[in-house]
């Protein structure tokens, strides 16, 4: 005898016949706040910061202005946008030790074309390869940077880095991670700096590359740049020259102070906006200012 057939349809449930189910208490103002940014929690160190820290924070802000603020409370948040809006490239940058002043910075403001992305279906992105581009011709400028104004005794050697005349720099290799597909328009801005402080004797070095959008104000990529000295003239690798060597070193103690310097506005940066939140929408009688809407329903 054949199996009876299946149904073809699961019966559903009927609106209101499940019994003795428990019934849940309604969720109070105070339950529908963030939890991530409760009373009781400490800002993260900012070595731990989310890559998105910056936009959260300005959201963290908005929020607290959407609320309500005094007065003096609008002017606290006006300066701390003011001050990300002004220093937004510092922030993120000094914070991991890239030095980001006019005579230290490969790329500024540099525009992304059109024919730069690929097309894949209906959405482009900057095609994966022209990071890369980026990258190198901002190390380019970086040495000369060196030649410019850092070094400007040793000039010719510096300039002659990116030749094949003298001493010269040999990719050993690159890794490049990408962190979102950035669009045109957008401009990029793009730093360098050494990943180790550097030792008499080697004959090469790190340099740790930073890609910003402009106008996502976050990286949009990463690069590890594995390089080595070759002195052309002789058909081999070199030492690091003794003035490179000092120059370097010198970079490596700038690096340092700018990382602890910029990751102490950060931190000083997150406390405020915490305060802010504890003063406005985040504390125990908080409630929220509707402003001409409330005073026209009254």
């Amino acid at each position: 005898m054949p199996p009876p057939p299946r149904p073809r349809h699961l019966p559903l449930p009927i609106a209101g016949s499940v019994t003795n189910t428990p019934r849940l208490p309604p969720i109070t103002t105070a339950q529908r706040r963030q939890k991530s940014t409760s009373s009781t929690d400490p800002e993260p160190p900012a070595a731990a910061l989310s890559p998105r820290w910056l936009s959260d924070l300005k959201s963290r802000v908005g929020k607290c202005i959407t609320f309500g603020l005094s007065s003096s409370q609008v002017g606290v948040a006006g300066k701390v946008m003011g001050e990300i809006a002004r220093d937004w490239r510092d922030l993120v940058a000094e914070r991991e030790g890239f030095l980001t002043g006019p005579q230290r910075r490969g790329l500024y403001r540099h525009t992304v074309v059109w024919g730069e992305m690929d097309s894949m279906r209906e959405v482009g992105h900057v095609n994966n390869v022209t990071y890369n581009r980026y990258a190198e011709s901002a190390r380019v400028e970086w040495a000369r940077k060196y030649a410019t104004y850092i070094d400007p005794a040793h000039r010719v050697e510096w300039g002659q880095l990116c030749t094949n005349k003298g001493d010269g720099l040999i990719m050993k290799s690159i890794k490049t991670d990408f962190k979102f597909p950035m669009t045109c328009p957008d401009h990029i801005t793009v730093y360098h700096k050494l990943a180790q402080e550097p030792e008499a004797g080697s004959s090469s070095f790190v340099l740790d590359v930073l890609i910003l959008s402009e106008l996502h104000q976050r990286p949009a990529a990463r690069l590890s740049e594995d390089l080595v000295l070759y002195d052309y003239t002789q058909g081999k690798k070199a030492p690091l020259r003794p003035f490179m060597l000092d120059a370097f070193k010198q970079t490596w103690r700038l690096q340092e102070e700018a990382r602890k310097a910029s990751s102490e506005k950060v931190k000083q940066l997150l406390h405020t906006v915490r305060q802010l939140e504890l003063d406005s929408w985040d504390r125990a009688d908080a409630k929220e200012d509707f402003g001409s809407a409330a005073a026209s329903g009254q």
